[in-house]
């Protein structure tokens, strides 16, 4: 029977001194799993969530009180007057690019706050390089404001927001970079700043990562709209694939324009996967998102104890799941991720090999073991093979699963030399 002695024995006492070490910290994820539990809980009594709200609908799907009330339920839990829950969202970039694209017209100025977006979200803007169907195609004004070295610059953000500045754009997690993500107290700071300058501006959130981290939704203190992906922290493990917007009723609206057509909006969209997971799914988020952040909470202390980069440190305030670990070169990059491989319970025979994604402008390593495809509440693992090297760990359904994971990966690296 294969049990730790699987791993070198010094991986094992650093196991069980890391663990140890960050006690505290675990128990600080657990009472805020345990405040979100309550939260999540009260949304679906108060909505009264019955058994006949599970079922598919085909067609058009007027009326589908399964839908209404998924989205009544998450409207509430993030403190939002509307919400938009779909599978019809292939990805978090899809939600976010319906809220841009829905919103933002001809000659309106948006400002990223927290400097260059993410790959993918480059290509939707515009930014850098052309790309069809993009927002600066279709005359929208793209213009950031970088951060400095304590977070948000707002003195460069008074500098930039003028008459024409119709939305600011917040990305909540570090996405591929080692800065630090945006807790909800800065999301705070930031939505109401911004309004003291320009009152009418909009506050977009792009949430995917950052769900149930804290217990409050960018939505609840202040912020105008957000979206993020069902396959991550939101959907528990169970969601199958979808996305969500949830803000100010007018500016889903104009979303859901989007998503579907004018005058349509979010009256039709069939339930054809399984509403049970979906609302089992967003019933199970804050303990699955606990279960990873304790994950990388380990992960930090674990590799920071062999002599590696980590971003957050393992007491550091978090708000998303995600845990940067900067290895120095490709070949440790490739080599974490196929460790990591091993220990997932899909395609553990695979070996994974850096690859070109769309979006994205360098060749991209990752680890996927997951029921779901490409699901990153799963435990997962990516990175562009760039400088400074950094690996990328996210999700875990179980705290186990995620230390074993780690594990494998950390015995790969060790054979790299360099």
């Amino acid at each position: 029977m294969e049990g730790m002695e699987t791993f070198p024995q010094e991986l094992v006492v650093l196991r069980n001194n890391t663990i140890e070490k960050v006690r505290s910290e675990f128990n600080k994820a657990d009472a805020i799993a345990e405040q979100n539990t309550i939260r999540v809980l009260h949304s679906f009594r108060k909505a009264k969530i019955a058994d006949y709200h599970f079922r598919t609908t085909s067609g058009y799907a007027y009326n589908d009180i399964g839908r209404e009330k998924l989205e009544e339920v998450w409207a509430d839990i993030c403190g939002a007057e509307s919400a938009l829950v779909r599978t019809q969202f292939v990805s978090g970039t899809h939600a976010l690019a319906t809220v841009l694209f829905g919103i933002l017209r001809p000659g309106d100025e948006l400002l990223s706050l927290t400097g260059a977006p993410y790959d993918t979200m480059q290509t939707v803007i515009g930014f850098h390089q052309k790309s069809a169907g993009s927002l600066s195609e279709f005359g929208v004004v793209y213009k950031e404001v970088a951060l400095n070295a304590q977070g948000l610059d707002f003195p460069n953000i008074k500098k930039h927001i003028s008459d024409k500045t119709k939305m600011v754009l917040i990305q909540r997690s570090r996405g591929y970079s080692m800065r630090s993500p945006l807790t909800i107290q800065d999301i705070q700071k930031v939505c109401e700043y911004v309004k003291s300058i320009k009152s009418d501006c909009i506050c977009f959130v792009d949430n995917c990562y950052g769900e149930f981290v804290e217990v409050q939704e960018p939505t609840a203190v202040g912020a105008d709209i957000m979206a993020g992906s069902l396959i991550k922290n939101a959907g528990g493990g169970l969601a199958p694939t979808g996305g969500y917007i949830a803000g100010r009723k007018d500016l889903v609206e104009l979303a859901s324009y989007r998503l579907t057509a004018p005058g349509i909006g979010s009256e039709v969209g069939a339930s054809l996967a399984d509403n049970r997971l979906l609302f089992q799914g967003l019933f199970l988020a804050p303990h699955v998102t606990a279960q990873a952040v304790k994950g990388a909470i380990f992960a930090a202390e674990f590799f920071a104890q062999q002599g590696y980069t980590t971003l957050p440190l393992s007491t550091e305030p978090r708000g998303d799941i995600i845990q940067a670990i900067e290895l120095g070169s490709a070949e440790k990059m490739v080599a974490f991720c196929r460790g990591l491989q091993k220990y997932s319970p899909v395609d553990s025979y695979v070996r994974p090999e850096p690859s070109a994604m769309p979006g994205y402008s360098d060749q991209v390593i990752m680890a996927a073991g997951t029921f779901v495809q490409g699901a990153s509440i799963e435990l997962s693992a990516d990175g562009p093979l760039r400088a400074p090297y950094a690996v990328y760990l996210q999700g875990g359904l179980t705290l186990e699963h995620a230390i074993i994971g780690i594990m494998g990966a950390a015995v790969e690296v060790m054979t790299i030399k360099k």
